[in-house]
């Protein structure tokens, strides 16, 4: 497949995870029709500010917006990595950004460190606890983000934000290939619960509502609390939920809510632990959050056989596919599992060579 063909895609939607496959890939891309019927047409803070950070941590790439913001075309550099900082618009979670970080930090020219500000969670992208507890551990069943480092230094919860995180990754000499596909049976589940310029009983009626749903099932379980306070709890009042099942394997599946004002923390853990219950009764190795890392992984691993098990697929993990085939030139083959309800992927890694990586 040429690298010099330009791929063209239409509207917002998976509008960051193909600019990630393309800069990995090495591929030119055009999205046209971006919001072009909206009130607001075109690009959002957030999105222009993602460019921004793909900027920030390579070299060479250029960036062509429209003159109506409703089309762009994206040419990717090398990711070099090195120390930045980046203010994320309070419109999105700094997890919209960092999620993208953890999947290409490995493949930069020099170990990545970044400093970024904003919203740590709210109900729209993956809270900095469950990228920490979750994203990061399965990245490392690949061989990557090894020694990489995640610390909440601030916490700040919508609208206003106020958050600080510092994460840092080490370069990675290559993605082995996995044979994931025992999905074991959950044998603990943890959780963070954490608040910000609320009252402190909040979070212990939380920890008390979801033990009353989790205790039925399993009675290995620990829900600890993590209260902020002062200039380190952001400029707005919050608290949300990060729920984690291990399986006797090493499979991670996770939930996690944000709270509001108008609701009641009772009613507000009880929810959250019967989203957690849902996604474990999903099954898989990887819940439905970190489906498309494991997918984009098993591409870059080594060109060997990697198979994985997952539950039932999103609607936005069966569009990812598709993109993959058409950015990297792999076919999953797709097994579905009548048995457990969950589906077997299996492909051939591409191989893929960190470019940028300083040779001895």
């Amino acid at each position: 497949m040429s690298s010099t063909l330009v791929l063209k895609y239409e509207g917002h939607n998976y509008f960051r995870q193909r600019l990630v496959m393309a800069t990995l890939a090495g591929r030119v891309v055009k999205i046209d029709k971006i919001r072009h019927q909206a009130e607001r047409p075109g690009l959002e803070d957030f999105e222009a500010s993602f460019l921004r950070l793909l900027d920030k941590i390579s070299n060479g790439s250029t960036i062509d917006i429209g003159y109506t913001g409703t089309s762009m075309i994206y040419k990717p550099g090398i990711l070099t990595g090195g120390k930045i900082n980046h203010d994320c618009p309070s419109s999105r979670g700094i997890g919209y950004f960092l999620e993208a970080l953890l999947v290409l930090a490995p493949f930069c020219k020099n170990p990545l460190t970044v400093r970024l500000t904003g919203v740590t969670s709210n109900d729209l992208d993956l809270s900095v606890d469950t990228l920490r507890t979750v994203a990061l551990p399965q990245l490392l069943k690949f061989g990557v983000a090894e020694d990489a480092q995640l610390r909440i230094a601030k916490r700040g919860s919508a609208p206003l934000g106020g958050g600080e995180v510092h994460f840092s990754c080490p370069i990675a000499n290559g993605v082995q290939p996995v044979q994931l596909v025992d999905e074991g049976r959950i044998k603990r589940i943890r959780g963070i619960i954490y608040s910000t310029r609320v009252a402190p009983e909040i979070p212990n009626r939380v920890v008390s509502s979801a033990r009353s749903v989790l205790n039925r099932f399993i009675p290995d379980i620990y829900l600890y609390t993590d209260v902020f306070k002062g200039a380190d709890a952001g400029r707005s009042s919050g608290y949300g939920i990060s729920l984690v099942a291990e399986s006797t394997t090493g499979a991670l599946l996770s939930a996690e809510m944000a709270g509001s004002s108008d609701q009641p923390p009772e009613e507000f853990g009880r929810l959250a632990a019967k989203q957690l219950l849902k996604e474990i009764d999903r099954g898989g190795v990887f819940d439905s959050n970190t489906q498309w890392m494991a997918l984009l992984m098993m591409v870059l691993s080594s060109e060997d056989v990697s198979k994985v098990r997952l539950g039932k697929l999103t609607e936005f993990t069966i569009q990812y596919l598709r993109d993959l085939k058409q950015m990297f030139g792999v076919t999953f083959k797709i097994k579905p599992d009548p048995a457990t309800k969950t589906v077997l992927l299996t492909c051939v890694g591409t191989g893929y060579i960190n470019i940028g990586k300083k040779r001895n």
